[in-house]
């Protein structure tokens, strides 16, 4: 029953007309999960806003807690640079006999002025000392009783060297409460201790919490706000402001709870300044209403978008449909041409999308065979090229040695009777003319190495060197790196042949032949360069332009065409040969070859 259904249902999709399978698969395959998707992304829209209302609270926090603990530095460094100050310590333990020398004494010592003018973070210095002939003039102050039982100058003079803040009326500014800095300054030389008060100015802490967007507040270690956001709530207590259930730790968190009736979220991370004995706290508040007004924007948004994503998809769809349907038509009556055997015929379908990139393949395809039997044919050519000009270098080679056996052995005995009758001269040229032959029989269609052609042109050179005398000089400039790099038989020769016959055989003084090899990076540099007769600028292009056009005239010789034509045939078009000349000058003949067949 089961595979009945599934039969039928393949049967029903199958005979189905192409555009009603896109829109059938579109609704079972595209709507519903849009639905269920667009679902589950606003949920997830509206979730990530809260976090991330969070998260940039948490951000905020940092920030005030950054540039708080920059204004705190400030009265440290006062502080520890007051601890160093030597005429602070010969003012506050001078023992004075007169308010004349009191008031002189505090009217020459500037520094608490000199700080109040340069660091806008503070709003008074003031330095409580036990020397009863000071005079309280709101900066020096001495200590009696009532000093005594304040708590915070019972912990300061417990704590030597440490810092402490505390969030302390200031007499001399109608007693309101300001964030203090609290230290024991310590007169080693004279064995006593003085107490320093500095005020930060609640201007500068006002400042960096206005720009924050939540409820944000300085708290300190009793729980007094000692700045806030919201001026009115600034000196009150902690709970005052949240409910006293919602325990804040002394560790960095947020707490779920709530502010005014209001669901909030409370970020709470600690600061504890530099050498100083208690840390203070940054509190921010956020209520879930704001965080949840930009969460319900956010699903809403989610939701249009969705709901008019399905709208468009439909329209889509269906226009979609109807042109991918024509198209594939076209295509289906062009390949039916192409099948039956028309390869002249070309797909035309507009567009880029696969079915566009499909018939152009198939061009592409089409233009392949052409270019594959166009490529079978031409590389059937140059093998056939290859294969004439191989076997040319063999029939040159073949009328140029009548009986080389015979002939061989002639000159060798000729040698020998040259050398006993003392023509040492005669016998070494039959020797290289010999040696010349017996590479000649050994030279078949198979590459040498690049070491025997050498030997095979200098043995030539010997023998031309011994008819023109002092005429004929060479020169071999081989790199060693070249010598077991395996190359084309008879390729260098005749280049060199053509030298000597064409460039120095018509001069009577004679000249120079170069011969040189060279291995740079992966490829090998053949030159063959004398400073001949050279060719005038006409007979130089006829050269060039018969290299180009593969065409020679008839001779014997192995001529620079068939060189020319081997080197292109074996390595490449690059590797043919280049030719410079110059009346009067010389000639140039250099090639290049891959660098690939040596140690071989």
């Amino acid at each position: 029953m089961r595979k009945n259904i599934e039969i039928l249902f393949i049967k029903t999709i199958n005979n189905m007309k192409l555009r009603d399978k896109l829109i059938f698969t579109f609704i079972v395959v595209v709507f519903i999960p849009i639905m269920v998707v667009g679902l589950f992304l606003t949920y997830e829209l509206r979730d990530n806003a809260v976090k991330d209302a969070i998260e940039q609270s948490q951000v905020n926090v940092e920030r005030v807690k950054k540039r708080t603990a920059e204004i705190l530095n400030v009265p440290i460094y006062i502080s520890n640079n007051l601890q160093f100050d030597q005429r602070l310590s010969e003012l506050v333990n001078t023992s004075y006999k007169s308010t004349y020398e009191v008031v002189k004494a505090y009217r020459d010592y500037r520094t608490f002025d000199y700080f109040l003018q340069y660091y806008p973070e503070i709003y008074n210095i003031k330095f409580y000392m036990d020397n009863p002939t000071l005079i309280n003039n709101w900066e020096f102050i001495p200590v009696g009783e009532e000093e005594r039982n304040l708590f915070w100058f019972g912990h300061s003079v417990s704590e030597p060297g440490f810092n402490r803040w505390y969030y302390l009326a200031d007499e001399t500014k109608a007693n309101h409460y300001y964030l203090s800095l609290v230290k024991r300054i310590n007169f080693l030389e004279q064995k006593t201790h003085g107490t320093l008060v500095i005020t930060i100015d609640p201007r500068q802490l006002k400042k960096i919490l206005q720009q924050e967007p939540f409820l944000t507040m300085i708290v300190d270690e009793s729980n007094f706000i000692i700045s806030a956001n919201q001026p009115h709530i600034v000196g009150k207590g902690l709970y005052e402001i949240i409910d006293p259930k919602h325990k804040i730790k002394n560790q960095p968190a947020v707490i779920n709870g709530e502010i005014n009736g209001e669901s909030s979220q409370i970020i709470v991370d600690n600061l504890l300044p530099e050498m100083s004995q208690n840390q203070l706290r940054i509190i921010s508040i956020v209520t879930d209403k704001h965080i949840v007004k930009d969460a319900n924007k956010l699903s809403m948004l989610g939701a249009a978008v969705t709901l008019i994503g399905v709208i468009i998809a439909v329209i889509l769809i269906t226009s979609v449909s109807w042109l991918l349907s024509k198209r594939l038509s076209n295509l289906s009556q062009n390949i039916n041409r192409l099948s039956a055997g028309d390869l002249s015929t070309r797909i035309v379908v507009d567009g880029d999308d696969e079915i566009g990139q499909l018939s152009k393949q198939f061009n592409n395809m089409v233009e392949n065979i052409h270019g594959l039997i166009d490529q079978v044919e031409e590389t059937t050519k140059q093998k056939n090229a290859l294969e004439m000009s191989q076997n040319e270098i063999k029939l040159k080679m073949m009328a140029s040695q009548i009986n080389p056996h015979f002939l061989f052995n002639t000159l060798e005995s000729i040698r020998m009777k040259s050398h006993m009758k003392g023509e040492k001269e005669i016998a070494k040229v039959v020797k290289q003319l010999g040696k010349l032959m017996r590479k000649s029989l050994e030279v078949g269609g198979s590459k040498i190495p690049l070491s025997s052609e050498i030997e095979m042109v200098r043995c030539y050179l010997e023998i031309q060197k011994f008819r023109y005398e002092n005429r004929l000089n060479y020169e071999l400039s081989i790199d060693p790196l070249s010598e077991n790099m395996k190359i084309l038989p008879l390729i260098i020769q005749p280049l060199v042949e053509n030298a000597v016959i064409h460039g120095l055989e018509d001069r009577e003084d004679g000249g120079m032949i170069l011969i040189k090899t060279k291995v740079i990076a992966e490829f090998l540099t053949v030159t063959v360069e004398d400073n001949g007769s050279g060719m005038k600028e006409e007979r130089l292009n006829e050269i060039i332009h018969m290299l180009a056009e593969h065409h020679e005239g008839n001779g014997n010789r192995i001529g620079l065409l068939n060189v020319h034509n081997r080197l292109q045939l074996t390595y490449g078009k690059q590797s043919g040969l280049m030719i410079d000349s110059q009346e009067g000058k010389g000639t140039k003949i250099q090639f290049n070859m891959p660098r690939g067949d040596e140690n071989v």
